[in-house]
């Protein structure tokens, strides 16, 4: 049998999960959150959820993955708990759910980079958006963006994700930071980052039930956590390395684009709107795409500039974290089976383009696979990887957790208990308001 990959600079490993989490979870997502759950409110609960919730468990994941040195799915099987392989085999599916329709998106994203540069969505982007994100122009760059997915996978870690990310992050956060200094300059933007930045406490009381959920699932998304992302990416890392520092690290960068992209997008659009337009407040996941182009359109030839370097850093993001998504399952069947890495790559990227073309057809199919995605599987399959680490696997991650970092057992113990406790707490109520959403409107493209 071949021997294994590794990432070769511990650099390399920490931009590769960073960029797994930075992508369209933070630039397209993000936003899009902010300006439908009151703003600041949304951005103060997801603070909240990135470093309570999702550091101990991105952490746990690790664990997992650098103690098996194995896929997400047989990782379960090394560390003799095959019962549990269920947790792996939730991820890789959530993760390939989610990427079937995030190519989707991802091709909308190549396209209004090509129509930032030609001014094609200047006249009307509402009508630009119609025509360019449903039917066979949306099928066709739905394509395009599968493929570049899979081609970066199937040079495996060292050629491929690893030489890739280390170009695109920081390119991803240098590019976002000169628009952030753009956008600030802007007249008229100071009222977006009092929207922004202070959150509405009145407004967060009365809404905390809907507020939640999704703050807790935009923590999942945007750390690629329940997807086995993060299981797979640290089963190639050496013991030497610090799960705890390496944690804080993904979860700090990743929260901080996060938030550095919400400097962007929302003083654009209080600088062309006077607020967030309705548009971008409750239109669905292509609105903030009419919105913020409608932004670039008002800027005449200046946003041409501006509205290309947008969506071209969306662009790499978006790439960045998708193949991390393919990886899981291509190093499944790798490992596995020993396939062979370019043609499991491809192959299962056409199979994921085949099921993403529901939502390329229509984007009520988008909607749904989202909302299912947010609701449902991502809580679900954090929940059970909670359960595993904190309850089934406690001493071993503890030890895990300790080796290479030099971390306390009395503050490696108290992280199990804080699994076992308040973000077991969180993760399931996080999955019970969102089946009791779906169940109360559950919203099916085909009924």
């Amino acid at each position: 049998m071949a021997q294994r990959e590794t990432w070769t600079t511990r650099a390399g490993f920490i931009l590769a999960a960073v960029g797994s989490a930075v992508g369209l979870g933070n630039i397209w997502q993000f936003p899009f959150k902010t300006a439908t759950n009151g703003g600041a409110a949304f951005v103060f609960v997801y603070l909240l959820a990135a470093v309570l919730i999702g550091l101990p468990t991105i952490l746990g994941e690790f664990a997992i993955g650098r103690r098996a040195k194995l896929n997400a799915v047989e990782a379960f099987e090394r560390l003799n708990h095959p019962a549990w392989t269920v947790v792996g085999g939730l991820g890789l599916f959530t993760g390939l759910w989610i990427l079937s329709y995030y190519s989707v998106v991802g091709g909308w994203v190549i396209r209004y980079t090509i129509g930032s540069l030609t001014g094609g969505y200047f006249a009307d982007t509402a009508v630009y958006f119609g025509a360019v994100s449903t039917g066979t122009e949306a099928i066709a760059f739905h394509a395009l963006f599968m493929a570049m997915t899979a081609g970066i996978v199937a040079f495996g870690i060292e050629d491929g994700i690893e030489k890739a990310t280390k170009l695109m992050v920081p390119s991803v956060v240098l590019m976002l930071l000169g628009l952030a200094v753009y956008a600030f300059t802007l007249g008229g933007s100071g009222p977006a980052y009092g929207y922004y930045l202070s959150p509405d406490l009145g407004y967060l009381a009365n809404n905390l039930g809907s507020i939640v959920p999704f703050a807790v699932s935009q923590a999942f998304f945007s750390l690629s956590l329940g997807m086995g992302a993060m299981i797979t990416y640290a089963s190639y890392i050496d013991k030497d390395q610090s799960l705890p520092a390496d944690g804080g690290l993904v979860v700090g960068l990743n929260t901080a684009i996060g938030v550095l992209a919400g400097l962007v997008v929302i003083p654009l659009l209080f600088v062309q709107f006077g607020q967030v337009p309705e548009a971008a407040a409750g239109g669905g996941p292509g609105a903030l795409f009419v919105s913020v182009a409608q932004a670039f359109a008002n800027l005449g030839m200046a946003g041409r500039v501006v509205g290309a370097l947008f969506f071209f850093v969306v662009l790499i993001a978006a790439l960045s974290s998708a193949i991390s998504l393919l990886e899981v399952v291509t190093s499944y069947c790798v490992d596995k089976y020993g396939w062979n890495r370019k043609a499991t790559a491809f192959g299962f990227g056409g199979a994921l383009f085949l099921l993403g073309t529901l939502a390329a057809w229509n984007t009520a199919w988008l909607g749904w696979f989202d909302t299912l995605a947010y609701s449902v599987l991502l809580p679900a399959s954090v929940l059970l990887g909670v359960i595993f680490v904190g309850w089934v696997y406690g001493p071993e991650a503890i030890n895990e957790v300790q080796q290479g970092s030099n971390a306390d057992a009395m503050y490696a113990r108290l992280w199990v208990w804080w699994l076992r406790t308040v973000v077991f707490v969180g993760v399931f109520v996080t999955l019970y308001l969102g089946v009791t959403s779906i169940y109360a409107s559950p919203g099916l493209p085909f009924l």
